[in-house]
């Protein structure tokens, strides 16, 4: 796809990314491997992985390639105070989006799968949900992590553009176009002149 078609918010995502593999070489990361951090949507996350599945295959990398991710993403963790706290419509303390994306991650065919608390904010404070993809060159590879994928980020899109997101909504509705299996349920949004009315009418004096 090219730039001009991708809204705004997900252009800059992209040459984020871009960025970042042509300029790897030249970083030296402190925290972890040398080999973090990605963002980007569903589509773009499973072209990178292609990618990658690709150079294995035809021996540019010569090595399968690992794709993971433990928490601190859309769908993987459950935090009120760091991940969910933009979740605003009083689901930001359950703790399911989490194990939702674990289990669909296992059932979708992914390498290895975990559940674990804690991350960055400390025991009791967060619920995760990680994964683990070897990426080695075959086709079975690409098709799970075509499918895995989808689900790994599309499941906490979709609940972030129930809680209110304006970017999680443009992110679910281009998910929906690109796949028309996946169908989500969209949000109503409420006339907003209705609501300030309600609210007034509401703390008016008798």
């Amino acid at each position: 796809m090219k730039e001009e078609e991708l809204p705004v918010v997900i252009a800059q995502q992209y040459r984020d990314n871009l960025l970042w593999i042509t300029q790897a070489g030249e970083n030296r990361l402190v925290v972890g491997s040398q080999a973090r951090i990605l963002y980007s949507d569903s589509l773009g996350r499973i072209e990178i992985a292609r990618s990658f599945n690709q150079a294995v295959k035809d021996g540019r990398l010569h090595g399968p390639v690992v794709m993971s991710r433990d928490h601190h993403d859309v769908s993987g963790t459950d935090s009120p105070f760091r991940e969910t706290s933009d979740v605003r419509d009083g689901s930001q303390l359950c703790a399911d989006m989490a194990v939702q994306n674990f289990v669909g991650d296992a059932f979708r065919g992914a390498t290895w799968v975990a559940l674990h608390n804690g991350g960055g904010t400390g025991w009791g404070e967060a619920t995760n949900g990680g994964f683990g993809f070897v990426l080695d060159g075959s086709e079975d590879a690409e098709a799970r992590a075509m499918n895995m994928l989808l689900w790994d980020v599309n499941n906490g899109v979709g609940r972030r553009a129930w809680a209110g997101s304006d970017r999680a909504n443009i992110a679910i509705r281009r998910a929906m176009q690109a796949n028309p299996r996946m169908v989500v349920t969209l949000r109503n949004d409420a006339d907003k002149d209705l609501i300030d009315k309600s609210l007034n009418a509401a703390f008016e004096k008798p």
